[in-house]
């Protein structure tokens, strides 16, 4: 290979996530709406039905579909189907900061408002229910943060014998941050709860 071909491949190469192939992509919406003067944010309890994560809060959203035209349109499209609601209930929608996790997931979160929100009728195949609460709530209180040290194991067939130190390698360890906010007998944590405070971040600057 001669270099005009390195540099043509490198030319016409357009930078990504190495390894993002790998990844589920989910779209996510911190969903809002107006009630009285103040805007809420709304949460969903996943229904009992469900094999993952039955009877937690969290957000409307799901795996981004071939068929989405882009992220957006995933979450959006989600919204609609977990709130039961058309496209025309949903308005200024705007991204945040996408998250990719330990767990070999790439989330994409966006807001958006929610018009009418009587028109809301929940999804029982996915919706347990629903409920809000008060933005200031989450501005005026900060999540608790807790620690989870991840611990190396390399397969039993681990070539300690080609790398510096072997079996005493230094390996650099991980830790994960879990957010937890607690409204009156509600617990939002997780995801979910990491998605809240980076918004909560943007609303306060």
């Amino acid at each position: 290979m001669n270099f005009e071909s390195v540099r043509l491949k490198l030319k016409n190469h357009t930078p990504d996530i190495l390894g993002g192939e790998k990844f589920s992509k989910y779209a996510v919406m911190v969903p809002l709406i107006q009630i009285g003067d103040e805007i809420h944010v709304l949460f969903e309890i996943r229904s009992l039905q469900l094999r993952r994560q039955p009877g937690e809060i969290c957000f409307p959203g799901g795996r981004i579909d071939p068929q989405d035209m882009d992220e957006k349109s995933a979450a959006i499209r989600e919204t609609m189907e977990e709130l039961g609601i058309s496209s025309e209930n949903i308005s200024e929608v705007f991204p945040l900061d996408f998250m990719i996790t330990p767990f070999g997931m790439m989330i994409y979160p966006y807001a958006g408002m929610i018009e009418s929100p009587e028109k809301i009728q929940p999804n029982p195949a996915e919706v347990g229910e629903i409920f809000t609460v008060p933005l200031t709530y989450f501005i005026e209180n900060a999540p608790d943060i807790y620690h989870i040290n991840f611990k190396v194991e390399p397969e039993e067939n681990f070539p300690f014998d080609l790398i510096v130190g072997g079996e005493n390698y230094n390996w650099r360890t991980r830790s994960l941050d879990e957010y937890f906010y607690l409204y009156e007998e509600k617990v939002i944590w997780g995801l979910t709860a990491k998605i809240l405070s980076h918004f909560i971040e943007i609303m306060k600057r």
